[in-house]
């Protein structure tokens, strides 16, 4: 018993230790925005979730603004199956029709929005953080435009479009309700929000989440974006992970092929939030418990970081 409770008195030094060592670092942090990219690696695994959410409300309740963008592709796809629709795929692309749109948008406007929201507002329950669940086409949030894609036939080499149906591109951010929601000062309001978005001429459009997350954090002029993945950073023509990269870096991973598969997606989402304002993105692993707190909260950094220069 008597070990026992010196271990625990240990565990409760250590735990101010490290309180202390990241003081300089939620200085930083006190009252900016870092918008969240909250991916299929982790969701529709509750443990994982809930643990996501605690962090996401003590980045809330240590004076940092959240905003979570999240995607939803396998849970899309376990629907589309148990309905019995049939998914084309173009290039890796889903076509997503007229039924696919509406399961698309049924999925992710509807149970993973919502089921993060409730998660954060579960785990933020005795301060009174609470998630709040949108989708672009709340408040005209996000306006798109047709996603156009060419295919090169290798026998003529002609380039023709290819139609992917209800697949947009992010075109304007309105972002008057995310900032009315953090800049409460009454309450604590986390937005969590679905890459729904809606066109000119009113129709709905599915659109890459990671897409989403750059142009809703480029709108907000966020300190930082997180884009949280199944890998532990970008690696380089070694192997080795880097820690840090600027955008004409960045572009050379691509040119050269070091940046391969996934990756070129990612980098390029970087690239266009900070070009958009975003100060810095960090690509890190989000299925390590507390990576998020470990980037922003220590001098290690958890992933690699894409900075302008």
């Amino acid at each position: 018993m008597i070990e026992t409770d010196r271990l625990s008195e240990e565990r409760g030094w250590e735990t101010a230790k490290t309180l202390a060592e990241a003081l300089p670092y939620i200085q930083v942090y006190d009252r900016e925005t870092v918008v969240i990219k909250y991916g299929g690696h982790a969701m529709g695994e509750s443990a994982v979730a809930r643990q996501f959410a605690a962090d996401v409300v003590l980045l809330k309740l240590m004076g940092v603004n959240p905003v979570v963008v999240h995607g939803g592709g396998p849970q899309i796809s376990a629907m589309l199956d148990k309905a019995g629709v049939k998914s084309a795929f173009v290039d890796g692309l889903r076509v997503t029709d007229k039924d696919t749109m509406a399961v698309a948008e049924m999925v992710l406007s509807g149970a993973v929005n919502k089921e993060i929201a409730h998660w954060i507002t579960v785990a933020g329950k005795e301060a009174d953080v609470r998630g709040v669940g949108l989708s672009g086409k709340d408040a005209g949030l996000l306006t798109v435009e047709k996603t156009r894609r060419t295919k090169r036939d290798p026998d003529s080499m002609i380039e023709h479009e290819v139609d992917l149906g209800f697949v947009g591109e992010p075109t304007k951010v309105d972002p008057k309700l995310i900032k009315g929601l953090i800049a409460s000062e009454t309450e604590d309001w986390v937005p969590v929000i679905a890459p729904i978005g809606v066109a000119e001429d009113g129709l709905t459009y599915n659109v890459n989440a990671d897409t989403v997350a750059g142009a809703v954090a480029g709108a907000l002029h966020a300190k930082r974006m997180l884009l949280l993945t199944d890998v532990p950073g970008v690696k380089g023509a070694d192997g080795e992970i880097i820690r840090q990269m600027t955008l004409e870096e960045a572009q050379g991973l691509i040119d050269d092929g070091v940046a391969t598969g996934g990756m070129i997606p990612k980098l390029e989402t970087a690239m266009a939030a900070v070009r958009a304002g975003v100060e810095a993105v960090v690509i890190l692993d989000g299925r390590r418990p507390h990576a998020m707190l470990v980037e922003l909260f220590t001098e290690h950094g958890a992933g690699t970081l894409v900075k302008a220069k």
